[in-house]
């Protein structure tokens, strides 16, 4: 169901209000990772903040109100989301030394069109009993036969394990890229299905030893009492390309073409990257603040420090179409 929600639920044909003095977002990420930060900006503005909260076809809705738009900003998750609003050109580019200072530049797009706000690592989740520490320490090793049959994930053309092939892509070039994919599904205990934390539970009930997903998703196994044993079986691993470093990606925030607030959105903007919000933020969804700084929240200090990639993400975004041919020519998921 598509949902939107101001100060009340709204119907998608609802506008919203437009004021003085206010920011309108569009947002594909949960109200309660919101919620702390919207309050906490008009505590320290004023800035009166309405969020429209969806689920899908936010890209559709921005291109049919074209110049009408009530948005200013969008705030989303992943390189392709932010990649996609910018390919419709929905949005624009904007420039603040504020922003350069705050994010790093692997973190936003290089013409301004978007801006990163925090990140979150694509990781192994290890069995605790049954492999070792250090048996895991590349990305290329993953292809290696000696983890036959015992490799869970979730279909690779989904987003975040496209994401990570556009980035083996990057580092190795097509043939290379090609022969992982071969060398991975070659060790895959079962195929492909389920989300990441599905296959933490097939490491908890044996079927594999090790699995992908992001960081995020051992904080949610953690508060759910029905996962807690899952969580509890496996430990995070951060591997690295063999010539660079552990991939991630990306929350961020991009503003409108149509921006009819466009003072108040740049505030905004300024005051999300700024440590005080990446604090927030970071507690609120277990991800890695990104400005000079900041730390993440205790729980997520505690899963150990890595060393992010430093490929720019809008290069990655390119290699995406690219990336999913290969996954798609292997037959990964079949």
């Amino acid at each position: 169901m598509r949902v939107l929600r101001l100060a009340t639920l709204l119907t998608l044909s609802t506008a919203l209000p437009l004021m003085a003095q206010e920011v309108n977002i569009y947002s594909y990420r949960q109200p309660e990772l919101i919620a702390p930060l919207t309050d906490a900006f008009t505590a320290e503005t004023g800035i009166k903040v309405n969020v429209a909260y969806l689920e899908k076809g936010m890209v559709e809705r921005l291109v049919a109100e074209g110049d009408r738009s009530p948005a200013d900003l969008v705030l989303t998750v992943d390189i392709a989301r932010l990649a996609e609003v910018v390919a419709a050109g929905v949005t624009q580019p904007v420039t603040s030394a504020t922003l350069t200072g705050n994010v790093p530049a692997a973190y936003h797009d290089p013409e301004g069109h978007w801006w990163g706000l925090t990140t979150r690592a694509r990781i192994v989740y290890a069995s605790k009993d049954r492999v070792k520490d250090g048996d895991v320490t590349t990305y290329e090793d993953l292809a290696d036969p000696k983890w036959k049959g015992r490799i869970c994930t979730r279909p690779f053309t989904n987003a975040y394990n496209v994401g990570l092939t556009a980035a083996v892509l990057h580092h190795h070039g097509a043939e290379a890229t090609k022969t992982w994919l071969e060398g991975v599904k070659a060790n895959l205990a079962k195929k492909p299905e389920g989300n990441d934390r599905s296959q933490v539970k097939s490491i908890w009930a044996g079927e594999c030893d090790i699995s992908l997903g992001n960081t995020y998703y051992m904080a949610q196994m953690l508060k759910d009492p029905e996962q807690t044993a899952w969580a509890d079986s496996v430990r995070i691993v951060f591997p690295t390309f063999a010539d660079g470093g552990t991939h991630v990606n990306i929350s961020g925030i991009a503003m409108t073409k149509a921006a009819p607030n466009k003072d108040a959105a740049l505030k905004m903007m300024e005051f999300l990257t700024s440590p005080k919000a990446q604090a927030i933020y970071a507690e609120a969804n277990a991800e890695y603040p990104i400005a000079p700084g900041s730390e993440p929240d205790p729980l997520v200090k505690g899963w150990g420090s890595f060393t992010a990639d430093t490929v720019n993400l809008m290069d990655l975004a390119k290699l995406r179409p690219s990336a999913l041919k290969l996954i798609e020519e292997v037959n990964f998921d079949g």
